[in-house]
């Protein structure tokens, strides 16, 4: 049985809570007082990250052990929401894949698989979540993109497509959100210290070598731009500094320096 939310407690769902990024956030909410569902692949990695919450700030921490690869597994998710009668004051959506190497010599698999836990996931969650808010008049939406958000990413080719889509996707959403209480803010954190860094072969990068943050430098940058409603953050002053040179250099340009980030 879920563990009971106390009545009138503030909640926030967290997707890719298991580790990295995900776990960071869940902690910075629970500092700040948030009772949290928590939802990842992981039952082990949820069980240790609600331990350790419960632990050290006596909040609860509800497990949802799911797969987001599984086109079904929003609807689930929000079905078991629903039938506990938990409100969602705040939607973290985290959970993500990569996977490098030239596209077409990559597995379909894989890049399907981005596509359906990067957007697809992200996308149906928000959906089913933001009518209550708007109905409340408040809430808030952390979606996590990446510096990848800005400009293509030879060798990611997809990944970067799906995080291009995290940033659009949050900024459109959040103009068409003001005035209703609900702000939305896209996370875009550069090469960061995660198990997902590793898994997605990235790590041997020039990116990852020349900068890398922890994760809860990136959550503390991303709850802290939550709550003062910002519609992005970029944590970091070298992925800052990354930033500008994109918006300023030429299309071909970024291009190419982006593929030498890339490569190893």
């Amino acid at each position: 049985m879920p563990k009971l939310i106390t009545p009138g407690a503030k909640t926030a769902l967290i997707t890719g809570a298991s580790s990295g990024i995900g776990r960071a956030l869940s902690f910075e909410l629970a500092a700040r007082g948030y009772e949290l569902i928590l939802a990842a692949r992981s039952a082990k990695g949820l069980a240790e990250t609600s331990w350790e919450i419960e632990t050290r700030y006596g909040i609860h921490a509800w497990c949802l052990p799911l797969d987001l690869e599984r086109p079904e597994a929003p609807e689930k998710l929000f079905d078991q929401v629903r039938r506990q009668k938990r409100t969602v004051d705040i939607l973290v959506n985290n959970a993500g894949l990569g996977a490098s190497g030239k596209y077409a010599h990559a597995p379909w698999h894989a890049q399907e698989t981005m596509l359906q836990v990067n957007i697809r996931a992200l996308a149906r969650l928000t959906h089913l979540f933001l009518p209550a808010m708007i109905a409340r008049k408040r809430g808030k939406i952390l979606n996590v993109g990446s510096t990848g958000s800005f400009a293509p990413m030879p060798n990611l080719a997809v990944y970067g497509a799906t995080k291009a889509f995290v940033l659009s996707f949050s900024e459109a959403l959040s103009t068409e959100l003001a005035g209703t209480g609900v702000s939305v803010t896209a996370l875009c954190p550069g090469p960061t210290a995660t198990q997902f860094a590793q898994r997605a072969q990235m790590e041997d990068t020039l990116a990852f070598r020349m900068t890398v943050l922890t994760p809860e430098a990136v959550a503390q940058a991303g709850v802290r731009a939550l709550f003062r409603g910002r519609k992005r953050v970029v944590p970091g002053l070298v992925n800052k500094l990354t930033l500008a040179f994109v918006r300023l250099a030429s299309r071909n340009l970024v291009l190419r320096v982006s593929k030498r980030l890339m490569l190893p």
